[in-house]
């Protein structure tokens, strides 16, 4: 049994290796040199200098980058927030209407997917445009004032960002809904619950580990947007991947760019380390199995 054992395991290295080995070559090695890079000085000719340096990690104490990550934070947690609010019901939805029906409304929420990402967010610059109809439309109905912009603001970024994520958060949760027992909202309702409260304090627990991946799937491309905010976001709008790319184009900055790249891969990091000590908690939990009835989509 020991051999066995050891050969099966030896058998799992064997599988594992070529992907460990394209994340340790394609993602660790260079997150560590960015990371490196934010403590070499910069060249005078864009490039990086002799010897190593906390200038520039000293830099961020800058008032204008608290300002850019806070509104990356801001912007990127409330496309997330809004993203679920819709992508949470709709996916409800989706696994409990007829398969025909479920077919067509999938096929329109990848359709947007078959046109290039810069098309759409040129065709919203359009939309949020001083002639724009849907501007025009708000005045008219008194929500917008006449002399009130609606595109390059922070309001445009948002409106965009929900637009481009919204299927990375359906998708996950219709796979998650698609999987829970929905007999258990029925036995809800004849022990005296209502249909909301059903959902609320049935559905969503046992949807939750789908519920965190909708949110991981969104927050992260938010948190390193930089097409969106470049287009319809203004000068006062600029996100942490402006001034990354600022650096890395304009200024030809490398250290400083690695230094906001590094803060960047520090949160996203720290969010997903988040995620898996809470879903290793919850896999510890014996009364989970009892609440939920059904495994989540990590499982």
């Amino acid at each position: 049994m020991g051999a066995k054992s050891r050969a099966d395991r030896a058998r799992e290295w064997l599988l594992t290796l070529p992907s460990l080995a394209w994340l340790v070559l394609f993602l660790l090695i260079p997150t560590l040199m960015v990371f490196a890079i934010a403590f070499r000085p910069a060249d005078p000719y864009g490039g990086i200098g002799e010897g190593w340096t906390i200038e520039t990690i000293q830099r961020m104490a800058n008032p204008n980058y608290p300002t850019i990550i806070w509104r990356t934070i801001w912007l990127s947690a409330a496309a997330t927030v809004f993203c679920l609010a819709v992508a949470i019901p709709v996916g409800y939805c989706l696994a409990r209407i007829n398969k025909r029906w479920r077919q067509w409304i999938m096929l329109g929420i990848v359709v947007p997917f078959w046109t290039n990402f810069l098309i759409r967010v040129f065709a919203w610059k359009s939309i949020l445009a001083t002639n724009g109809s849907f501007r025009a439309a708000l005045v008219w109905l008194g929500i917008l004032g006449e002399d009130q912009p609606l595109l390059y603001t922070s309001g445009a970024i948002l409106m965009v960002m929900i637009y481009t994520s919204l299927p990375f958060a359906i998708l996950p949760l219709y796979a998650a809904a698609e999987k829970f027992d929905f007999s258990l909202l029925e036995a809800a309702r004849d022990l005296g619950s209502t249909n909301v409260g059903a959902f609320f304090r049935v559905f969503l627990p046992g949807i939750s580990r789908g519920v965190v991946t909708a949110g991981i799937m969104v927050l992260v491309p938010c948190l390193g947007s930089y097409v969106i905010p470049d287009l319809v976001g203004g000068a006062t709008s600029e996100m942490i991947g402006n001034k990354i790319a600022q650096y890395v184009y304009t200024e030809r900055n490398l250290p400083r760019a690695s230094a906001l790249s590094a803060i960047l891969t520090v949160v996203v990091v720290a969010l997903l380390l988040g995620f898996l000590y809470w879903n290793s908690r919850r896999r510890q939990d014996p009364e989970e199995a009892k609440h939920t009835g059904k495994e989540g989509i990590f499982s």
